[in-house]
This record gives structure tokens, sequence and C-alpha cells, in this order.
């Protein structure tokens, strides 16, 4: 039997230190917000053919230092960036079809973010995580009980706080596709959780006599294998995904950062936080019989 709940200190340490460091970066350098939340603007290029993004990519920084750009169809050629003027876009299509010889027509589209439609999208965004965090509370509380509900939310805020300070710290823009891996890892990373939980109640039945700690170690040990090897076939398939299907990148990458963390939390996190809770309210009953 795996002995998980006696190193709680250190499952703990490990995510205080990498929650803190993410902190720092925050507030030194805040959160790279993308333009769909900041504003900007977004460009759309049909380059006709494969091409070489790395040497598009070099032109494409001429004009826009702050640009981002993905390959869509393999041959169309999207931008994102604040600094593209409707002057700034001219002299770079301009160029492209000058180097790459494209037809007149190149431009696919042009359109702008307004810096308040990114400012609404971005507290939106901020309100749907909170939203989802206390409806998973609420179904906890009412399936299992109130202590499960409160080792559940921090597991999800841990996994919410570890995938923001991979962001922070490399400095990776935040965008729409951001929010929606979130709800993502917050679905599986519950599901993941739950299942732990549901074995707890299970063992409940047959080791009323075992101590809390006995318990959570025998609940832990007994799912292990299944939370590793989901989690293994999961990973394999984003880190595929994130290498391959370059357009979906913004929203794998933080899928893969997040489910990671969200296996390591429902093991590390929850359970022993379920453990703390328990002993807590135990020793308090008992202080008031005596």
């Amino acid at each position: 039997m795996y002995k998980i709940i006696e190193r709680t200190k250190i499952w703990f340490s490990i995510s205080i230190i990498i929650i803190l460091i993410g902190a720092f970066f925050m507030v030194t350098k805040g959160l790279n917000w993308g333009i769909d939340f900041k504003g900007g603007t977004v460009v759309q290029i049909n380059m006709e053919k494969a091409f070489d993004k790395t040497a598009v990519d070099v032109i494409v920084k001429k004009h826009a230092t702050d640009a981002t750009s993905v390959t869509l169809n393999n041959t169309v050629l999207e931008i994102k960036s604040t600094e593209l003027t409707t002057e700034k876009t001219n002299a770079l299509v301009k160029e492209l079809k000058e180097k790459y010889t494209l037809k007149a027509d190149t431009l696919i589209s042009q359109r702008s973010i307004e810096p308040s439609l990114g400012k609404h999208t971005r507290n939106n965004a901020i309100m749907s995580v909170v939203l989802a965090n206390i409806l998973i509370l609420i179904y906890i509380a009412w399936r299992f009980e109130f202590k499960f509900g409160i080792a559940a939310i921090i597991s999800l805020l841990h996994d919410v706080l570890v995938t923001l300070a991979f962001y922070a710290i490399f400095s990776i823009p935040i965008d729409t596709a951001f929010i929606a891996a979130i709800l993502t890892i917050l679905g599986y990373s519950i599901n993941d959780t739950i299942v732990i939980f549901d074995r707890i109640r299970e063992n409940q039945k047959f080791m009323r006599s075992s101590d809390v700690t006995e318990l959570a170690n025998a609940s832990i040990t007994q799912t292990f294998r299944r939370s590793i090897f989901t989690v293994l076939t999961v990973v394999i398939t984003l880190a595929a995904v994130y290498v391959f299907v370059e357009p979906i990148r913004n929203f794998s990458l933080p899928l893969l950062v997040g489910i990671i963390s969200g296996c390591y939390s429902s093991i590390y996190i929850a359970t022993p936080t379920w453990v703390i809770l328990k002993k807590r309210i135990k020793k308090k009953v008992v202080a008031k019989r005596i």
C-alpha cells in the first residue's frame, strides 16, 4: 500500500513552490493576454500553396513585433497582433506578394477586436471558471459530503493556478482557447478525483475500524494504476496533437499542462486535503465531548 498521506507536506510544498513562482511572474511581468482579451487585429492571408512558415514569420515580425501566427489548411496564414494597422497590413501583404508572387486578392480577411470587447470577454471567461467551480462544489457536496466538495475545489483551484503559473513563467499568450481548455481541465480533473472519492466511500463500509489515513492510502493505491494509465493515454494523444496540429496548439498546450496537474492534484492534493479536514473535524468533536 502506497504511503501517500504521510508525505502530504512534500506534495503540498511542490505545488506551493510552483504556484509562488508563477505568482512572482504574474506580479512582476503580468499575464500575457492575447488579442481576444486586450484587443487587436486578426489577418488571414492566402499563401496559395504550402510555405516555409519560419521565413514568413521573419517578414511578419518586421511589420508587427508582437505578432503570433498559425497555418490553417497548409496554405492560409493567420496573424494576430496589437500593432497591425491598416497601413502596416497593406505593407505586409505587399511584401508577401512580391516575395511569393501571390495574386491580387491574397488578403482573405482583416478584422479588429476592440479593447472594450476584449475586456468584456475576459470578465465573462473568469466568471465562467468561477461558476464552474461553484457548481462542482454543490454537486460533490450533494453526491458525497461537504468535506469532499471542499477538497475537490482546492484541487481544481490548484490545477488552474499551476496552468496559469506555466503561462506566466513562459509568457505564453492567453486567449479564448485557453479558457475553453481550463473548463475542460476542470471536468477531467474532477472526474479523476471522484474516482478516488468514490473508492474512499466504498472502503468506509469495510474499513470502519481503520484510521482515516489508512483508508485514504488504501483507496489511492487501488485507483493509482487507473489514474496513471488514463493520464498517460491522454498526454500521449495531446502531445501528438500539439506537435502535428498547429492550428489548435493554443488549446492542446494548456490541456497538456492542466491534465498532468489534474492527475497530480487528484492523488496528492484532493485526497490529503480531505484527510486533513476529516481529522480536524474529528478533533473538534472529541474536544466537545471532553
